[in-house]
């Protein structure tokens, strides 16, 4: 059984090294790193699983993003993920379980972009448990290459116009 917590309460350099090992060390070279350079987690939204002896199974995070619409406002988003799970702790129902804890939160939340999720992901599994889908995605673009197929959406607030996915960074007065 693993216990579900904020991943502000876990060691950053043990989140760090759990991501290597479960993307590889050129983890950062991924698009979804660029479209959310120069962000923070959402705190709110990003959550740590520890295993019973309390080492770190798994993590989620959540970032800010926007499109920036190419005929409009910015419109505020949620990018979900990583979800990285300890590799020899894989398909144990982790991954799941971090997943439904950040929709849990994303669903109660008034924070800018909780009602419009996105990730890029698999479709069958994101589809299939969780309700994301790119029916509402095909006219936005990334900083990088990507699989317009798992370019992925959920949500009451997720726009269908055309735009750039940009990091929706906090002004500086």
């Amino acid at each position: 059984m693993v216990q579900i917590v904020a991943l502000d309460a876990v060691d950053p350099h043990a989140v760090e090294a759990l991501l290597d090992r479960a993307f590889g060390p050129d983890r950062h070279l991924r698009t979804a790193y660029r479209v959310r350079q120069g962000t923070l987690p959402i705190c709110p939204f990003s959550f740590a699983a520890l295993s019973e002896d309390g080492k770190l199974a798994g993590t989620i995070q959540s970032w800010p993003v926007a499109l920036a619409s190419d005929s409009g406002p910015m419109v505020p988003l949620v990018m979900v993920g990583p979800v990285a799970v300890e590799p020899d702790l894989q398909q144990g129902g982790i991954g799941r379980r971090l997943m439904q804890e950040m929709l849990d939160a994303a669903d109660v939340s008034a924070l800018p972009g909780a009602e419009a999720l996105m990730l890029i992901g698999d479709p069958e599994y994101y589809g299939r448990f969780f309700g994301f889908d790119a029916s509402r995605t095909e006219r936005w673009r990334l900083p990088g290459p990507f699989e317009p197929r798992r370019l992925l959406a959920r949500g009451a607030a997720v726009p269908t116009c055309s735009g750039m996915l940009v990091p929706r960074l906090r002004k500086v007065a």
